[in-house]
């Protein structure tokens, strides 16, 4: 099976490109300065003082499976999922893969969600940084399969620099090693982003290799309040949870239902 994240990768190096021609990296930074005056909600500190740790996430589209819910709108779903419990939410905002856009990020904020939002996306180029802070997000998304540790840490200390935390995600043990960066949040991604195949059990596997004192993020997959019950017990905080909930015909709903499962006792 052909690897979808060099696919991916590829295809956002040539895109951060375009971004670079249409708002120059000057313009970004005059734009995003004023906003450096006020601080952003902690995502780490919402997910480790929340009884259920939700990440409800706001995506339309997928790479393995389609279009999700392609008339989800990002001024109904998100506030929903604020509105129905969610610590923090996660929006898509890679356009060709997942049918995301800053935008949504933007329009969410606007139709009132204040709880930390994660800039969900493929971030390569710092430039993404500046353009996950102008949009109002929390905290940014940095995949250690798609960079080696040195870019790694130069992004978490420019995210850092913008006021913005740092969700890191690892896949396998080898991957591990990037936990020694001291990201906000470390995740584990139960999807190998190569195939897409998904096993929940990757986080329990992983879950005691980390730091002790990290605050865990189990991400995919989960569709079972059991789950995370039993990953909570494994030392996660944050559950990030985006087909379950988008599939049904109200996904703020879905949620609400959901967490009532996982904090009942």
């Amino acid at each position: 099976m052909k690897d979808i994240l060099q696919e991916i990768v590829a295809h956002k190096r040539l895109e951060v490109e375009r971004f670079k021609q249409e708002l120059s990296e000057q313009e970004i930074h005059r734009r995003v300065e004023p906003l450096l005056d006020f601080s952003v909600a902690s995502m780490s500190h919402a997910l480790t003082t929340s009884d259920s740790g939700i990440i409800a996430e706001f995506k339309r589209k997928s790479p393995s499976k389609g279009w999700i819910k392609e008339e989800g709108q990002a001024d109904i779903i998100p506030l929903s999922y604020q509105q129905n419990g969610a610590s923090a939410l996660s929006i898509l905002t890679d356009e060709k893969y997942f049918g995301g856009s800053d935008e949504f990020i933007k329009t969410a904020r606007h139709a009132g969600v204040q709880i930390p939002v994660l800039y969900k996306n493929f971030v390569i180029d710092e430039y993404q940084l500046f353009q996950a802070r102008l949009c109002g997000a929390s905290a940014v998304l940095l995949i250690a399969a798609d960079l080696s540790k040195q870019e790694c840490k130069t992004l978490l200390h420019s995210a850092h620099e913008l006021g913005l935390e740092v969700l890191l995600e690892m896949h396998s043990e080898p991957e591990l090693e990037y936990a020694e960066l001291e990201p906000d949040m470390c995740g584990i991604n139960n999807r190998n982003l190569g195939s897409f195949v998904t096993d929940v059990q990757n986080s329990f596997r992983l879950a005691e290799l980390l730091p002790k004192d990290a605050v865990k993020v189990s991400e995919s997959g989960i569709s079972n309040p059991d789950t995370v019950k039993a990953l909570r017990q494994a030392g996660f905080r944050g559950f990030l949870i985006g087909e379950n909930f988008m599939k049904t015909a109200d996904p703020g709903k879905a949620l609400g239902k959901f967490i009532c499962d996982v904090i009942s006792k």
